[in-house]
């Protein structure tokens, strides 16, 4: 995952990362209250039970409100750590660490980390290589993983880019060859598989209603514990409150965003930390936010992205093309636009009934 845990704590980029706010009634009501512990073996009062785990660079909370609480909570820190062990950028014994410092050798991982970067080769060449998980030394290069900012020249980014290209990594079993000189991150899936298998350790527990919130990817189990929809804050790009409300049960909510993780150049311009991998310089496209929603969080983590870097005819078309999903995208000129699925399950917030709005449908 991304290193620069310290960015994370400071007050004013935790702000900047909550992609979406997590609501639990109606409007702006108050979140779920997290505790470092678990309070009870058994929920049967469908009160809510959470831990908060620090990881993959970014704060993990796990809400549920019923099941094997202790058990399901405690299994689910275990899944949380164990998966940061595998695909961590700066811990010497992970998988991740060993690929990217093999220097062209063959490396044998488990088949999690295998299946996982063939699954990202697979998202590069269905996005036209918007998503790359080579791109690590470049974002390393702007500051985004320290903090320590700065704009690369164009010959800095010209022979990084060298080194970038997924495609060429070398899948074969278990055994994983990348490129001499190339670097991976997982960091633009990790989050995604992470709530995936979150979900299933929780169902394994019997946990029925549930939320995750993984930096901002939002996971739901279920519905609430009466039946009714969980109530997703929208994360406004405009500004530090909340666009619209989407309502959703047993989906995933993942949004990408330019005002996740910036900063201004001394020649006054914004530059975020998702990149073009074509460019090696921030995605300017048109999009400023990306939401997608599913039922699988790796499929969303990499869609999110791609749809940022792609921008809007491209990101509509391959929708058309894939489905299986719903998607918001927020452009630069003003308008939300979103897909058929969701016409029901939106609401904008008065203070944002200025949005133009455009629902699309699965035909041109």
């Amino acid at each position: 995952m991304l290193t620069g845990d310290d960015l994370i704590r400071k007050s004013a980029l935790a702000i900047a990362a909550a992609v979406l706010l997590l609501f639990t009634g109606c409007g702006n009501d108050s979140t779920p209250a997290v505790s470092d512990s678990v309070k009870a073996k058994a929920n049967i009062s469908g009160e809510p039970q959470s831990i908060s785990e620090f990881a993959m660079d970014t704060y993990m909370t796990v809400t549920v409100y019923d099941g094997e609480t202790e058990t399901a909570l405690e299994k689910a820190q275990e899944e949380i750590k164990r998966l940061e062990k595998l695909w961590s950028v700066t811990d010497e014994e992970s998988e991740v660490y060993k690929l990217d410092h093999a220097a062209g050798e063959t490396v044998t991982v488990s088949s999690e980390t295998a299946e996982l970067i063939a699954f990202a080769q697979e998202m590069f060449s269905k996005t036209d290589g918007s998503l790359d998980i080579s791109l690590y030394p470049i974002v390393a290069e702007w500051g985004f993983t320290t903090g320590e900012y700065k704009i690369p020249d164009n010959e800095t980014i010209t022979a990084l880019l060298k080194n970038t290209d997924c495609s060429k990594i070398t899948v074969d079993g278990c055994d994983v060859t990348l490129p001499a000189g190339m670097s991976i991150d997982l960091g633009s899936l990790g989050k995604g598989v992470t709530g995936d298998r979150l979900s299933q350790v929780l169902k394994d527990n019997g946990v029925t209603s549930a939320l995750l919130d993984l930096g901002g990817n939002i996971q739901a189990v279920g519905s609430k514990p009466d039946g009714s929809d969980w109530k997703i804050g929208l994360k406004s790009p405009f500004g530090k409150d909340n666009i619209a409300k989407l309502e959703v049960s047993d989906k995933c909510v993942i949004t990408s965003g330019g005002y996740e993780r910036y900063f201004v150049g001394e020649d006054g311009e914004t530059y975020w930390h998702i990149l073009d991998p074509k460019t090696g310089r921030p995605a300017r496209n048109g999009i400023i936010s990306a939401t997608i929603i599913g039922s699988e969080g790796r499929l969303c983590d990499a869609l999110s992205t791609s749809m940022f870097v792609m921008g809007e005819e491209k990101a509509v078309e391959l929708w058309r093309s894939m489905g299986g999903f719903d998607m918001i995208l927020i452009t630069d000129d003003g308008r939300l636009i979103m897909t058929e699925g969701l016409k029901d399950s939106l609401t904008m917030y008065d203070q944002y009934s200025y949005i133009k709005t455009e629902v699309i449908s699965d035909k041109a």
